[in-house]
């Protein structure tokens, strides 16, 4: 950690335990940010999987099967 994150976290360690809550919730959803060209290529997959579905040429897996190979 560079002297300014640890500059950060000594201010934050001063906070109630209440702000702290909040900001590492803050911090926390600023990771979750999404990327609109990875959110649009994904929806085009999806929905090209779902049609190919739709057509008969891909087969749904049923879910006991597929969590069964990672257990």
């Amino acid at each position: 950690m560079d002297a300014s994150a640890m500059a950060l976290e000594a201010q934050a360690c001063k906070l109630s335990p209440l702000a702290r809550l909040k900001l590492v919730d803050a911090l926390l959803n600023s990771l979750d940010e999404s990327d609109r060209e990875t959110d649009r290529l994904w929806s085009i997959e999806a929905e090209g999987r779902l049609a190919a579905f739709q057509r008969g040429e891909m087969q749904a897996i049923p879910l006991d099967d597929v969590l069964a190979r990672y257990r």
